[in-house]
């Protein structure tokens, strides 16, 4: 008896961890001449230190992928980490496999991260192979669209590329081509204090055992940080598990998303967010099905306006808009530092042990579940990282490392653009930092707190309310001749020399023992 000999090979197809997208035009045809390549290498989980259960998720829905393309009759070579011919690097393990495979060709999607895109083109050119880049299939926009659209303005606002994106993909217009409801926006009505009902839904997310991975990761001597939660993890591997999600989030939680979506809250730290970006991004799903399962929720007068609005806004907007700046103002973005922030991170960024409740909610949060919503990340810790002026490249990593949804290319002008103002406003019209008071009228994060939102100074005057001062005191060269900052600048100047004087002292103690704090 014979044995089979294996087909040759033509051609290597290199998916990447964030690109398990199974209606991709590749999978559309089983070609004996083509082998898909996964690999989990040293190279991803080591650039920056990752929370347990991204390393774990990513690399569980890896495995899974490869497991629906064998079954769909794809030929596929998955490299795990702890494979002896790992060299733990994307690119020598693919002169490696062409090499083993005699492949003459090697195609691969054009990654989301500029490392990653440079790194592969860098390699491509130094081949003999042939070699090719196709498009993901996933995004609304071109990587240059939101460049081509904005032109030459001084500031690129996200406004006039959501409207842009409305009209060109008919999300939520009238018969007329207007925006349904005679408004484009219905932020203003999305910023309600959750009052405690109706209650949180239950989580619907799936429940996995990954014990065997995370013991193999553990093996492997990788860093991380955080819960790995390794024998409940609750994100979806696979589209069918990320499909039963969007539903659930549908039908349980999207009509009452607007009024809350900006509410804090100890014990709902879920509230009705979808918590579908770790799908998203790694491409289970498809921002066009997301935004039109929503839109025709409010069609069928399931979820109201201004919640379905405020996701559309979300998705088909913001996430678009964020990868065009990305990719226009890649690399140079990533080093940015236009109010020169130079403070370390304080040590219960790792840990959450901080007394300022709002902190030790959101980052415990973090540190436990890999996820935190938007007003978390960008109104509690973003919020008080750029009042304390501490490094955004820093904070970047950080950001980068912990959550779950975080990839370089939206993660960077979340956290430098919008939330630190490093790129000097070119995202945001003004910097988006808050006293106590927006906190406490937010949720119950200040309830039970070690400091007095009330109080300014003193040493239970809760930490936010002298950095909020002291930072427009400080960067008031660069702030003052904004108009949206009129106000405030007012109100400072109002104040008598003591008064000034007093919380400019308190906030330079404050910034002397933010490890403390």
């Amino acid at each position: 008896m014979h044995a089979h000999a294996e087909p040759s090979t033509h051609t290597l197809r290199l998916v990447l961890g964030d690109q398990l997208h199974p209606g991709h035009r590749w999978f559309s045809r089983v070609d004996p001449a083509v082998v898909y390549v996964l690999m989990e290498v040293r190279q991803e989980t080591d650039y920056v230190l990752h929370h347990a259960q991204k390393i774990i998720a990513i690399f569980a829905a890896m495995r899974d992928f490869a497991r629906h393309l064998r079954a769909g009759g794809h030929r596929v070579r998955y490299v795990a980490l702890d494979h002896p011919s790992n060299r733990q690097s994307i690119t020598e393990n693919l002169a490696a496999l062409a090499d083993r495979y005699g492949a003459c060709r090697v195609e691969w999607q054009q990654p989301d991260e500029w490392r990653l895109d440079t790194q592969l083109s860098d390699w491509g050119a130094s081949q003999p192979l042939d070699w090719a880049v196709v498009d993901s299939e996933h995004f609304l926009t071109q990587r240059d669209e939101l460049a081509a659209l904005m032109g030459h303005r001084k500031q690129w606002l996200m406004e006039h590329f959501y409207r842009h994106m409305r009209r060109r993909w008919h999300l939520l217009l009238d018969a007329d081509g207007g925006p349904q409801g005679g408004r484009w926006n219905f932020d203003s009505d999305n910023r309600k204090r959750w009052p405690g009902t109706p209650p949180e839904p239950t989580d619907w997310r799936p429940r996995h055992d990954h014990r065997a991975l995370w013991q193999m990761l553990q093996r492997a001597g990788v860093r991380s940080f955080g819960d790995p939660q390794a024998d409940a993890m609750r994100w979806p591997v696979n589209r069918t598990e990320a499909l039963a999600c969007l539903d659930a989030f549908i039908t349980h939680a999207l009509p009452h998303f607007g009024d809350y979506e900006d509410a804090l809250a100890a014990d709902a730290p879920r509230l009705f967010h979808s918590l579908l970006s770790f799908a998203l991004n790694v491409k289970m799903l498809h921002p066009l099905e997301v935004v039109r399962r929503a839109e025709a929720a409010y069609a069928a007068g399931r979820a109201p306006l201004a919640a379905v609005e405020g996701f559309v806004r979300q998705i088909a907007g913001w996430r678009e808009y964020v990868r065009g700046i990305y990719w226009a103002r890649m690399p140079d973005y990533a080093s940015h530092n236009a109010l020169n922030h130079e403070t370390p991170l304080p040590d219960w960024f790792w840990s959450g042990n901080t007394r300022m409740r709002c902190l030790h909610l959101a980052i415990t949060q973090s540190l436990q579940t890999a996820h935190a919503h938007h007003i978390q990340r960008l109104m509690v810790i973003g919020n008080f990282a750029l009042l304390a002026r501490l490094d955004p490249q820093a904070l970047h990593r950080w950001y980068l490392g912990i959550y779950i949804d975080a990839f370089e290319w939206v993660e960077l002008p979340n956290t430098l653009g919008m939330s630190q103002r490093a790129d000097g406003g070119l995202i945001a019209t003004k910097p988006y930092v808050s006293s106590a008071a927006y906190l406490r009228r937010m949720g119950d994060y200040c309830q039970g707190c070690a400091y007095d939102p009330m109080q300014k100074t003193g040493a239970r005057a809760c930490p936010f309310n002298a950095l909020y001062w002291d930072f427009f005191d400080h960067h008031a060269p660069t702030l003052q001749d904004n108009p949206r900052l009129a106000i405030v600048f007012r109100q400072w100047q109002k104040m008598d020399d003591a008064q000034r004087e007093a919380l400019r002292a308190h906030a330079a103690q404050l910034r002397e023992r933010l490890d403390t704090l």
